[in-house]
């Protein structure tokens, strides 16, 4: 089941937040082929003295990290970075030099939800795609 957290700065991005929501959520689901009812987002919103980037960044610097289950293939973690890449930029603005994606898969043992192990979990949607 995957899980973004995003990172930036709380003054530049409040502005396109909501955007960022819907647009991030359907990356996602096109990209994994995750079902689009499923959006699970934590933001994570700096102040400036809290959020350290590189000087070649602008303010609208934002990192998107992924957490999912592991099965995903290389070409549809590309195609969902991709996705991000194309759509994020057009929708909010943000420059696309200034996102970064990183995408962690953990193994379904490893990660509980809804009360239950993820090894053991009945899912509704393919992991392995």
């Amino acid at each position: 089941m995957p899980t973004a957290k995003i990172y930036a700065l709380k003054e530049t991005f409040a502005p396109v937040k909501e955007t960022f929501k819907t647009v991030l959520h359907t990356c996602v689901a096109d990209g994994l082929q995750f079902p689009a009812d499923k959006p699970l987002q934590r933001y994570l919103l700096l102040d400036r003295d809290d959020f350290v980037f590189p000087a070649d960044r602008t303010d609208r610097y934002t990192i998107v990290e992924i957490a999912m289950f592991e099965g995903r293939s290389v070409e549809t973690i590309k195609k969902m970075i991709n996705l991000i890449y194309d759509r994020i930029p057009a929708a909010t603005g943000i420059p696309r030099k200034d996102i970064d994606v990183i995408v962690t898969q953990v193994p379904r043992h490893a990660w509980g939800l809804t009360g239950q192990l993820g090894d053991e979990l009945q899912t509704t949607y393919k992991v392995a795609v």
